[in-house]
């Protein structure tokens, strides 16, 4: 057999077993969010990576509202129920491992608005056309919120976790390379923590990973290949601009391992930013030792609460846009990580302007251009 063919093959059914090595706070006591640094051990597992690839992680749920859950359903979490594998297992264990309890799922939906009967209020959001009524009417609710708000409204046990999703694995893009931190795995995770309607929510794997796992606990992961989100070859010359904002630096950390670790010869330049250079400036000394060496040729920072007018990553890259420009007319990759909805837009947008302003095009051949990027695999995204 040969050794790629020996090489364990790690999924959701069977995920490889990391435990915990180290981990702590990225962010100081007055920053407005908590982020966290994990290291996690593949000692004797075989498993390989590369910089771009996400680490998917299956979670737990939180114990405490599984409880609050089961005291809602006159249960005591001991009534055997199938498991998303089939198999009886206490109904409790069940809730805490096997299912989604957090977010609603439309088969949880339609059963809860059946049952409510059709003057519900839910039955009528779930008519076609009212999607957006619907979204907006389940924001920050979960599963307990809707049957706390409707006692009258009943499941058998088997029946409710019929309904249920799986818990699905969280993917996170990972922050290490494995030529730097041979057997290691290093996540950059933000936990998510929050109030509505009167109750506290967590992130289901965010504060699983912050409050409930130590050097003992069994981390089920595997990996999740980021095929479009690669390093150009380190003898190449060609430059890499990499924006990561908040935990979107993550995989920059990779890239930037790797190309000290291989001697990379192409140029580099880092976007980071948050809220305060004091309290959430993540890896500034291994940022500033990569300077130093030459494994990074410039780092942008932008801490948007740092002054009275807010200053982001995009305001960043139009400051140096001659510069950025000139980079990319030597046929640099333009790499963003991060927030889908706000952050990756306003990049583009900036991205847009640089390429008119210092470009010297209209609106027309700016998008052009940048259409030309993506083509040739020169703008990669990885945002969520």
């Amino acid at each position: 057999m040969s050794a790629t063919a020996s090489k364990p093959v790690y999924n959701r059914k069977n995920p490889c077993i990391a435990r915990l090595a180290r981990a702590y706070d990225l962010t100081g006591a007055g920053a407005p969010k908590h982020t966290r640094h994990y290291e996690f051990s593949l000692q004797g597992s075989g498993m390989e990576y590369l910089p771009g690839d996400s680490l998917a992680v299956l979670p737990q749920n939180d114990p405490d509202l599984v409880d609050d859950l089961l005291q809602v359903l006159g249960a005591d979490g001991s009534e055997m129920v199938p498991g998303n594998d089939k198999a009886p297992k206490p109904l409790r264990e069940a809730l805490i491992t096997d299912y989604a309890i957090t977010q609603p799922g439309k088969k949880f939906l339609r059963a809860f608005a059946e049952k409510a009967g059709p003057e519900s209020e839910l039955a009528g959001l779930m008519e076609p056309g009212r999607e957006k009524d619907l979204e907006s009417y389940l924001w920050g609710q979960e599963l307990i919120d809707l049957l706390m708000a409707a006692p009258s409204v009943k499941f058998e046990l088997e029946e409710l976790v019929g309904t249920l999703q799986k818990l699905v694995v969280r993917l996170y893009s990972i922050s290490s390379s494995l030529r730097a931190r041979p057997d290691q795995v290093d996540l950059t995770v933000a936990t998510v923590r929050y109030d509505s309607h009167g109750r506290s929510r967590k992130g289901v794997a965010s504060t699983w990973l912050a409050e409930r796992i130590d050097e003992s606990t069994e981390i089920p992961c595997f990996i999740s290949p980021g095929k479009g989100f690669r390093m150009p070859e380190p003898e190449e010359e060609t430059p890499i601009i990499m924006c990561g904002p908040g935990t979107g630096i993550a995989p920059f950390r990779a890239f930037l391992q790797e190309r000290r670790a291989t001697s990379a010869k192409g140029k580099a330049w880092l976007f980071f930013g948050e809220t305060h250079s004091e309290h959430c400036y993540f890896y500034k000394d291994e940022f500033e030792s990569y300077l130093a060496d030459g494994t990074l040729d410039r780092i942008d920072t932008a801490f948007s609460r740092d002054q009275e007018t807010k200053l982001y990553v995009q305001h960043r890259m139009l400051e140096a846009a001659d510069q950025l420009f000139d980079w990319l007319e030597q046929g640099a990759i333009f790499y963003v990580c991060g927030d889908a909805s706000r952050m990756a837009v306003d990049v583009d947008r900036a991205l847009h302007k640089i390429v008119e302003r210092a470009g010297g095009k209209t609106e027309e051949q700016a998008a052009d251009y940048i259409q030309a990027m993506k083509d040739a695999k020169r703008y990669r995204r990885d945002v969520y």
